[in-house]
């Protein structure tokens, strides 16, 4: 069989084109980029090339989200980029974007996470930590029944370290020594906080008098 008359180039090597058909104007890293930030829920400046590539095209990315009613947030003081939902009263949107509600267990985690990340910062430190036996005896102590499961309680903090963990809110470390990231503070703002506190203060008491 004769050769053909002009030799296939391989798909990697083509300057044009990611893959067959693609109609694609965006370079493959700035694609990579928001691919990422659909996918997760936060782009963090510690992943440098990403950060550097959506620094870069921070406007096109941008463009490319708000065709999907979809807003960019980029925090470079806590070097964090996250995306939000649009919602509007005078335009139909399109929801993409559905968040997960926390559990009990989950919230109560992210609440001492927020209350030790504030503690920390208030006293200088930007980088909070925590050990997952800290988190486990704090968390405990919002269940008034001294004979519940206790073993239950503790896989539960585990699995909700894991999904924060998974989120981008913390950082594994070492076996359970976690860092708190600062995205923590847009995840539970101080004000929302300070409710949450409070709610959990009433909701002990009403638990305990009864």
């Amino acid at each position: 069989m004769s050769e053909p008359f002009i030799a296939p180039v391989a798909m990697e090597n083509d300057p044009a084109e990611c893959f067959a058909g693609d109609r694609g104007v965006l370079d493959p890293a700035v694609r990579r980029v928001l691919v990422r930030l659909l996918q997760r829920r936060v782009l963090l400046a510690d992943q440098a090339e990403d950060w550097t590539v959506l620094l870069d095209n921070q406007q096109i990315i941008e463009s490319r989200l708000h065709d999907l009613f979809i807003r960019l947030i980029v925090d470079t003081d806590r070097g964090v980029a996250y995306k939000q939902q649009v919602r509007s009263g005078e335009t139909e949107v399109p929801i993409l974007l559905t968040d997960r509600a926390y559990s009990r267990v989950e919230t109560l985690v992210l609440v001492y996470l927020r209350t030790v990340y504030q503690r920390e910062a208030t006293a200088g430190d930007q980088q909070a930590r925590v050990d997952r036996e800290e988190v486990e005896d704090t968390v405990l102590t919002y269940f008034t029944d001294p004979g519940g499961d206790i073993a239950g309680r503790q896989r539960a903090v585990a699995k909700a370290l894991d999904r924060l963990r998974h989120e981008g809110i913390v950082d594994e470390e070492s076996e359970g020594r976690y860092r708190i990231r600062p995205i923590i503070e847009i995840v539970l703002s101080a004000p929302r906080l300070r409710e949450l506190n409070d709610w959990l203060a009433q909701s002990t008491t009403e638990e305990t008098a009864r």
